[in-house]
């Protein structure tokens, strides 16, 4: 199990720090009782959820998934060699905080230039040396870029501008380690939500936190993967939730509420049909306009009553 002080180390738009509360008061009763000793994730983005729920429930096994190549890699670092990875960073950390406004901007794009120009000689598929200045590369844009927005392009080259921060905090060595701790009975994953299907059985704790259906044409936060999340992904979603229903595990899914725009979309009431959907109040974490940071109502499905 987790130390308590295991937790998220990127920034990660669409996070779920802030509903850590409300999913936890709605896990099934066989989890609280310890009868789930199986949990898994299938999209793991910034990982909120499972550091939390790792640190408070014990699991035999955990299985994350997530089909972006260079989050997976970057755990499978922090997992296997965070020594290394502490030690790249923080000699990164020295060079770039040294420097002036315009020498940490030229330093930046350096090396998002070399990220990118890099990333065809890198094998994904096996763990080798050349990983841990890929994860460490991977972490030094995420706390310099701007927002920490992980945004790539047609051709999955990394995108997002320096972000001008004072004094940016690149390395977090007391999490680093804690998370290293907490991966250790865990498997990592690359790939479609769909390969966690084999994982699952009436064992398991399933939560699913897919990226989020945008709540009109210019809300979507940004884009994780050469490959958007259609709605027609979600139909195959909840296709795949039917099936691990069936399975006899245990369900909890995340999503946007399309409510909050349109009273009668029912687009996820309907998908969903048959299951418990509550909805809770959260905060928009990313808009560019300030303005727009105000309280919207997000969607947890679950197909179970929660415990209380």
């Amino acid at each position: 199990m987790a130390t308590p002080t295991a937790r998220p180390f990127l920034k990660w738009a669409g996070g779920k720090a802030q509903l850590l509360d409300a999913f936890t008061l709605r896990v099934p009763r066989e989890l609280a009782e310890g009868n789930l000793p199986v949990f898994v994730e299938p999209f793991m983005g910034g990982g909120a959820v499972y550091f939390h729920f790792n640190s408070i429930f014990e699991f035999r096994e955990c299985h994350i998934f997530d089909i972006n190549a260079e989050l997976v890699l970057a755990y499978s670092v922090v997992k296997n060699d965070v020594s290394g990875l502490i030690e790249y960073l923080r000699d990164v950390s020295d060079e770039f905080l040294a420097k002036d406004d315009a020498g940490r901007r030229e330093y930046y794009y350096a090396v998002r230039d070399a990220f990118n120009r890099e990333r065809e000689g890198i094998d994904f598929e096996r763990y080798g040396e050349e990983w841990v200045e890929r994860a460490g590369r991977f972490i030094f844009l995420n706390r310099t870029c701007f927002n920490g927005l992980y945004r790539v392009n047609s051709r999955g080259g990394f995108n997002v501008p320096f972000g001008r921060y004072r004094n940016p905090r690149i390395l977090h060595e007391d999490v680093l380690r804690a998370d290293s701790v907490a991966l250790r009975d865990t498997t990592i994953h690359l790939g479609d939500f769909t390969q966690a299907e084999p994982c699952i059985s009436r064992d398991s704790f399933v939560y699913l936190d897919p990226p989020y259906r945008p709540l009109n044409r210019t809300s979507s936060f940004t884009q994780y993967s050469k490959n958007r999340f259609s709605d027609e992904e979600q139909r195959r979603l909840a296709a795949f939730y039917a099936r691990c229903d069936e399975k006899g595990a245990r369900l909890m899914l995340s999503n946007s509420d399309p409510k909050n725009i349109d009273p009668d979309d029912g687009f996820f009431d309907d998908l969903y049909a048959g299951y418990r959907i509550d909805r809770v109040p959260a905060r928009r974490a990313i808009n560019c306009d300030g303005t727009k940071r105000g309280e919207i109502h997000e969607i947890i499905v679950t197909n179970y009553s929660p415990k209380e």
